[in-house]
């Protein structure tokens, strides 16, 4: 679970929309506060530390005027006229991607209500092994996935994603049960 990861997706009364992710990477970030009161980020991991490898320097290199890479994917989604429709974000590290991907393909292409879309099992691969959430039905997959080929990991996937479908006259939302989240609205 990232610890310094935040998301909230909002949509008020006239349809202004926002989905924001941040984050300090890891609970209390570098543990540095200043006089006012922010902690300090330690993003520096989100770069590389070696500056050259093979004699060639890395893309991802600590330098002046560079951004860390990040897999932070607050997401709003419009429709054909360009009015929005979705509003989607999750913490939860280099997951982020997956977690939001996984809802919106079950809002946009499966037609689920944000609920249900958010609560299916949470599966990826971040270059490594094929990842599938413990304690879900993704642990049925293992054997299908193995027998491709995969090398699969069950391990716990608590992603905190939060979703919004803005329809002709409501807003649906729906939170992760996994961690504290929750739907809310008048």
């Amino acid at each position: 679970m990232e610890l310094g990861t935040s998301h909230i997706s909002v949509v008020d009364r006239d349809g202004n929309a926002l989905a924001m992710t941040t984050t300090i990477e890891d609970g209390f970030g570098a543990r540095i506060m200043t006089r006012s009161g922010f902690l300090l980020n330690n993003e520096l991991t989100d770069f590389n530390f070696a500056p050259m490898e093979e004699c060639k320097p890395v893309a991802n290199r600590v330098e002046a005027g560079k951004r860390p890479r990040s897999s932070m994917a607050p997401t709003l989604v419009f429709d054909a006229d360009n009015k929005l429709y979705a509003v989607v974000g999750a913490p939860g590290g280099s997951q982020i991607i997956t977690y939001v991907t996984k809802t919106l393909v079950g809002i946009l292409d499966w037609k689920l209500d944000p609920q249900v879309a958010v609560d299916l099992p949470n599966f990826g691969s971040r270059n490594g092994p094929t990842e599938i959430e413990a304690g879900t039905e993704a642990e049925t997959w293992k054997s299908a996935l193995e027998a491709m080929r995969h090398q699969v990991r069950s391990i716990e996937m608590n992603s905190g994603i939060q979703a919004i479908v803005v329809g002709p006259n409501s807003l649906t939302g729906g939170a992760d049960s996994r961690r504290e989240g929750v739907a809310i609205g008048n």
